[in-house]
């Protein structure tokens, strides 16, 4: 018996790595489970954040006016990034002991549960200050959940990809995030049209929470279905694609992990740039209604998945790395021009989102490629999860409090300038990156 076991364990290893030298999984296949997983973590946080301008100043803060009621709902936006990477720990230690599938379905659980719960939060007319408590910890609560859905299917879609497609391949999972905040958008625009305002604020606005769970379900067993296969486990295994502990990652690669926070920093301050910052400008200083709003956002969302594509195929051709300084360099340019189109009716704040969300797409398709690509396939997992989580907690969490604070106390201007230096700061370490890639590395 001991001897038939030993031929065959050569032999089914023999089969394993052969079926990951072959790779009969297709990147097709990867990237359905990433745009589906995507989609339905970054349509419970628009909920969210569409939901702070519209839905919380009036039931959660009423006792505030409504400038300063939508500041503190943003301070509310913010905790679930802060969040964020204390759950990419708590989550990467729980994949190490227990594997992917418990990590992917504690985590996938307890957002959709957080973000149905705030769906069910009373007014504060009703529960007093206990109303801001169950939001602030359910938000905390769906920020460390998002730490828990990284899954690795980001980096093993750019590996397995062809040399060819790879650009292509990497722009792939950013797809979710457009089409998640597009569906919100679209799903909020309906309600507030055809809904009176009592009603809506009444009850109309939880729907979409509850939405939002039965979107986590499906992407829930979409992405089981996928990792949980002997091919993807054989393909997670041969790339190294398996979680480090944290310390070990900061201490052999502490230094990508710093550098890599700012590379795609630009984009992400940039999404909340164009998707909840003029959301809360136009609701609080305009007479246009946000229903309206929230279907030029819509449109835009159409606009930079074209973008998105489109960057995808060009970074095949001209590399990564022109794609993103071109993008960062743009993103600067439109931080310059981005106050005089808000301030120029319909019209241009029309041109604010279509360009905005051009220059988005364009960008962030690559962004998360980039970060991936900076390290080496030992700590390539662990490594790209924690940057992802501490540059969307830096480039996009305060984005909103931030940009509306300074454009209340010195005019628009200042909101732009505060998303020029997002831009500076991805210049200034692409640089670096550049540099760095030169450098021969030492063999150990």
């Amino acid at each position: 018996m001991a001897s038939t076991t030993d031929t065959q364990t050569p032999a089914r290893r023999h089969d394993r790595s052969q079926t990951t030298d072959e790779h009969h999984v297709s990147p097709s296949d990867i990237a359905v489970g990433v745009v589906i997983g995507r989609t339905s973590e970054f349509f419970d946080f628009f909920v969210f954040s569409i939901a702070s301008v519209i839905v919380f100043p009036a039931r959660i803060f009423p006792f505030l006016d409504p400038l300063t009621g939508t500041l503190w709902s943003f301070v509310l936006v913010a905790l679930a990034f802060v969040a964020r990477p204390l759950g990419t720990i708590l989550f990467t230690t729980l994949d190490r002991r227990y594997g992917r599938m418990i990590k992917l379905t504690v985590s996938l659980f307890l957002l959709g549960t957080s973000t149905v719960a705030m769906g069910l939060v009373p007014s504060y007319e009703t529960a007093g200050g206990w109303a801001i408590a169950m939001l602030a910890a359910l938000r905390i609560s769906q920020g460390l959940a998002l730490g828990g859905t990284w899954d690795g299917l980001a980096p093993l879609l750019a590996i397995t990809a062809s040399e060819k497609r790879r650009g292509f391949y990497a722009m792939v999972p950013q797809l979710g995030a457009v089409v998640g905040l597009t569906v919100a958008a679209v799903l909020f625009a309906y309600l507030v049209m055809t809904l009176s305002s009592a009603d809506f604020l009444d009850w109309g606005w939880r729907y979409p929470f509850f939405v939002a769970f039965a979107i986590n379900v499906v992407a829930l067993f979409a992405r089981l279905r996928i990792v949980e296969t002997p091919e993807f486990k054989d393909l997670f295994e041969a790339n190294e694609l398996t979680p480090t502990p944290l310390r070990a990652t900061l201490s052999q690669d502490g230094r990508t992990v710093l550098l890599g926070v700012f590379v795609p920093l630009a984009s992400f301050a940039m999404f909340h740039m164009v998707t909840v910052f003029p959301l809360s400008w136009i609701f609080l200083y305009t007479s246009e209604a946000p229903g309206e709003f929230l279907l030029i956002q819509a449109a835009g969302g159409c606009v930079g998945v074209l973008a998105m594509l489109v960057s995808g195929w060009l970074s095949d051709r001209i590399g990564r790395q022109k794609i993103l300084v071109w993008g960062a360099w743009a993103i600067g340019a439109f931080a310059l021009i981005a106050p005089l189109l808000l301030n120029a009716g319909q019209a241009g704040v029309t041109t604010y989102v279509m360009t905005g969300f051009l220059i988005l797409g364009f960008n962030l398709a690559q962004s998360s490629g980039a970060v991936a690509s900076l390290f080496d396939q030992r700590n390539r997992y662990t490594g790209s999860a924690f940057v992802s989580a501490l540059s969307w907690m830096f480039g996009a969490g305060f984005a909103p409090l931030c940009a509306l604070l300074l454009s209340t106390w010195f005019g628009l201007f200042a909101a732009g300038l505060y998303l020029l230096s997002g831009a500076v700061c991805t210049l200034l370490s692409l640089a670096v990156v550049k540099q760095v890639s030169l450098r021969p590395k030492v063999q150990a």
